[in-house]
């Protein structure tokens, strides 16, 4: 195929990314139906997307459809990242289903420590700001990587707090908090839930130590997310019920709308659809509700309508319903840097295994599988095993084969 000349390009050079999609899919004589199940989209999120126009696109969308299509990445506004001057041999990547830039409300932001003056010298100030780097660095390296200079970070905030002044300390504790819920997050990406526990555990006493009940309540709420997905779902829900009293009458609208969201995997994982149903629609309401502007300490990410959707998507796999796992909403695959949308990829994988469309089941599971691999994600990996699971028969159909064949010979 001439990608460029005629309508596709003209398309392209419009940024009407949409319309080369459609003239694309068009020319390979493929239905909307079967590309938005090759995307882990329905029917009709493809038809809006063909219809944006010059609108704002997801660059995770607009990069799987180019890799399924097969559209030069720049005829979609992408950056070719094919590799140059490699070796096949090489470390690189060569596919990129979940590639693009991060969507802007999930990167981290450096908002301040409370208002309260540091008396610590700068230093609480320089420790954070470190955490935040690790922070980012995290959406695009493996965990692996990260986790050695963590703690050693750790290391270092221990030793400055001990030698700090006795009113230095809540300051400091505070700071230690946070490195420990990223540790705690690395951990369970490599997944190693023993340590992530542990790691969690100990950033919520540190909050408790900082006299902080808002971040005391974030670290809580964190152990409770991970609880959940791990299927401990007594666990979260009390967990969960712990960080709201943390905060008493002083809960943060966002605080809020982020707990319902973890109740609601947490209802999940029970295997409660009611309960689940609406906890996630106090979720979105209390999100659409929330003002335009940086979430306050320490919610460094910001949490919308768009990160309801996808926890929907996540309570729809655990519970079997592919009308939920299944997204209409485009920008919900949006959500979070490559490795989160590689989980939430496996759980709309998990719908369509469901709905019995098992092609594409494992069509979207083995392109996830390609990110964890690339990311060296034991949670990746865990979470695709468990989708794996889900099908069992006596004869699997070759692409199942395929699968089985990639995750027999992954260790990490």
């Amino acid at each position: 195929m001439n990608w460029q000349t005629g309508p596709i390009r003209d398309a392209s050079r419009a940024g009407d990314y949409g319309r080369v999609i459609e003239l694309a899919r068009t020319r390979l004589r493929m239905t909307q139906t079967q590309l938005g199940e090759s995307l882990g989209l329905s029917q009709s999120a493809v038809s809006r997307l063909e219809k944006r126009g010059t609108s704002a696109y997801s660059m995770g969308i607009l990069a799987a459809a180019s890799a399924h299509l097969g559209i030069p990445p720049t005829l979609m506004g992408l950056a070719d990242s094919r590799p140059q001057g490699r070796s096949n041999g090489d470390n690189v990547d060569r596919r990129r289903f979940l590639v693009g830039a991060v969507a802007a409300a999930t990167t981290p932001t450096l908002a301040a420590l409370p208002a309260d003056a540091d008396n610590t010298d700068g230093r609480a100030a320089s420790l954070r700001l470190s955490t935040s780097a690790y922070r980012r660095l995290d959406g695009s390296n493996p965990s692996r990587d990260l986790v050695e200079p963590v703690h050693a970070h750790m290391r270092l905030i221990q030793t400055v707090t001990r030698a700090a002044a006795e009113e230095q300390r809540p300051r400091l504790a505070a700071v230690g908090s946070e490195a420990a819920g990223l540790a705690g997050w690395l951990s369970w990406d490599m997944g190693d839930f023993g340590s992530a526990r542990t790691w969690y555990g100990s950033a919520i006493k540190a909050a408790r130590a900082a006299g902080d009940p808002l971040l005391t309540a974030y670290q809580t709420g964190s152990l409770a997310q991970f609880e959940a997905h791990a299927g401990n779902a007594v666990q979260a829900l009390n967990l969960t019920g712990r960080a709201r009293q943390a905060l008493a009458e002083r809960c943060p609208a966002v605080a809020g709308a982020w707990l319902s969201s973890v109740e609601a995997l947490a209802h999940a994982a029970g295997g409660h659809r009611r309960d689940a149903d609406k906890a996630l629609t106090a979720s979105r309401a209390a999100a659409e509700a929330l003002p335009e502007e940086p979430p306050p300490w320490p919610w460094v990410f910001t949490f919308d309508p768009v990160k309801v959707a996808a926890c929907r998507v996540a309570c729809g796999a655990r519970l079997g319903l592919p009308e939920w796992a299944l997204s209409d909403d485009v920008d919900a695959l949006a959500t979070g840097h490559a490795k989160q949308r590689a989980l939430l990829v496996l759980d709309i994988a998990a719908g369509h295994l469901a709905g019995g469309r098992i092609e594409a089941a494992f069509a979207l599971a083995s392109r996830a599988l390609d990110t964890g691999l690339q990311y060296r994600s034991g949670r990746i990996v865990a979470r695709a095993r468990a989708v794996r699971r889900c099908f069992t028969t006596a004869a699997p159909p070759k692409v199942v084969r395929d699968f089985d064949e990639r995750l027999h010979g992954v260790y990490l």
